[in-house]
């Protein structure tokens, strides 16, 4: 890979966006690397969380310029197949059993807000923005809104995505956006000790039967709801990792996932 770094170090898989002269805008190519390296740690049994982060400070700034050029001249099937390209990067961090973080210590915007927020943390510097600026150049930004209604309250939802406004990380915090808000100085310290804590003290089962919860009981009827629930707890109940968990109980033992 060119523009993609992955190290796995202490049970966690960091993904790191090395395009830095582009401040890692969304080409072709990275989208490609991204969805590879992701794909390749998701089924990595010695990696239980993922860390989403940029070589330099700009995490990143959405469409490629360059790329934006070609597409002017795309077909409708075109334009279709890219989108689904980004769609399925979108969507094995979304539908993915293990947990991802991500670390923005500069500008996400439009698709790269998109990629930043829709792990299940975000941690952010204080001089990190967040915009999904679609808007701005006459995109929609269909994807994310998808996503983002399970982040954030809807009427929050439509002002940022209709302005396109661009936001600091305090104020993407207060949203919901953004979990914690760090200095510049030890956020890769805490976000690799706080990766490490979840590695050790939750486990992996869990964190797939849950992300799979999430996902499906938003907008299910009440009893569809908790019959999906039951069944899959009952599903839970059965896992190794819950087989364990009981026994370590019993036992009096300190569980190491």
């Amino acid at each position: 890979m060119e523009l993609v770094i992955t190290e796995i170090k202490n049970r966690v898989g960091y993904v790191v966006l090395n395009r830095p002269e582009k401040r890692n805008a969304l080409s072709p190519q990275l989208v490609g690397e991204l969805t590879a390296a992701i794909q390749h740690l998701l089924h990595d049994d010695a990696v239980k969380v993922i860390v989403l982060k940029s070589a330099d400070k700009p995490f990143c700034a959405g469409a490629d310029l360059a790329y934006l050029q070609e597409i002017r001249h795309f077909s409708r099937e075109e334009n279709l197949a890219d989108s689904r390209r980004l769609r399925d990067l979108f969507d094995l961090i979304h539908r993915g059993n293990k947990v991802f973080i991500s670390q923005v210590e500069g500008p996400a915007l439009a698709g790269g807000c998109g990629l930043a927020t829709l792990c299940d943390f975000c941690y952010a510097t204080p001089e990190a923005t967040f915009g999904y600026t679609e808007s701005k150049i006459g995109f929609v930004p269909a994807l994310v809104a998808v996503y983002l209604q399970y982040r954030i309250a809807g009427h929050h939802m439509r002002e940022l995505l209709l302005t396109g406004k661009v936001i600091a990380a305090e104020e993407a915090h207060a949203l919901g956006l953004v979990n914690k808000v760090v200095s510049d100085d030890h956020i890769a310290q805490e976000v690799s000790a706080f990766a490490e804590q979840l590695c050790e003290t939750t486990s992996g089962g869990s964190v797939s039967y849950i992300k799979q919860l999430l996902r499906k009981i938003p907008g299910m009827p009440m009893d569809e709801a908790l019959e999906y629930a039951a069944s899959l707890n009952a599903e839970a109940r059965g896992s190794a990792d819950c087989i364990k968990g009981i026994d370590s109980f019993l036992n009096k033992e300190k569980i190491k996932w």
